[in-house]
């Protein structure tokens, strides 16, 4: 089985994933990371030389090979990831993948995404935490739709690393 986080940029899927993956003895996939590793190019880079349609064209390539690739692994997705080029169905029609989303409220990620966007080249020209929450609104009202398909939901607010990983592992062991 290969399970698959998925949520916005600050929902803790890297955090979750890695932390996860030690816990279960899974390998741990970031997609992101696996992308910077085949095209040699930071993903800023890529987005810049050679668009947003490059991206997401490689980014559904990768996600199949890492699916088809490996077994019993955490996979950490992009944000956007289960938005664009038919990647939610490539997972949902996957037999070997389950998906969890990492569910985070609204105030939540705006306090974490805001002491460290400038690490995040999507939302490192916003300047206000209130223009920053709009920006994440408008974004989750797009993306709830993919990420509400998801095999499974974990609220992450006011959780510990520890107590999503409980909560992940017992509904993969009692699937409903």
């Amino acid at each position: 089985m290969n399970i698959v986080l998925m949520g916005y940029m600050g929902s803790g899927k890297s955090l979750i994933g890695r932390s996860l993956s030690k816990v279960i003895t899974f390998e741990y996939q970031d997609l992101d990371d696996y992308i910077v590793n085949q095209e040699k190019k930071s993903i800023t880079e890529i987005f810049r030389e050679k668009g947003e349609l490059y991206f997401r064209k490689k980014e559904t390539l990768y996600l199949n090979e890492i699916l088809n690739t490996y077994n019993n692994s955490i996979i950490s997705l992009g944000g956007g990831t289960p938005c664009f080029s038919g990647n939610l169905e490539i997972i949902n029609n996957n037999k070997s993948a389950k998906s969890v989303y990492l569910q985070t409220s609204l105030d939540e990620l705006t306090k974490r995404l805001f002491v460290e966007k400038s690490k995040r080249p999507l939302i490192s020209h916003i300047s206000t935490p209130e223009d920053l929450k709009d920006f994440i609104r408008k974004h989750l009202f797009e993306r709830s739709f993919y990420y509400n398909q998801s095999d499974y939901k974990v609220s992450t607010d006011q959780k510990d690393v520890d107590t999503i990983n409980e909560e992940i592992i017992a509904l993969l062991d009692n699937p409903a």
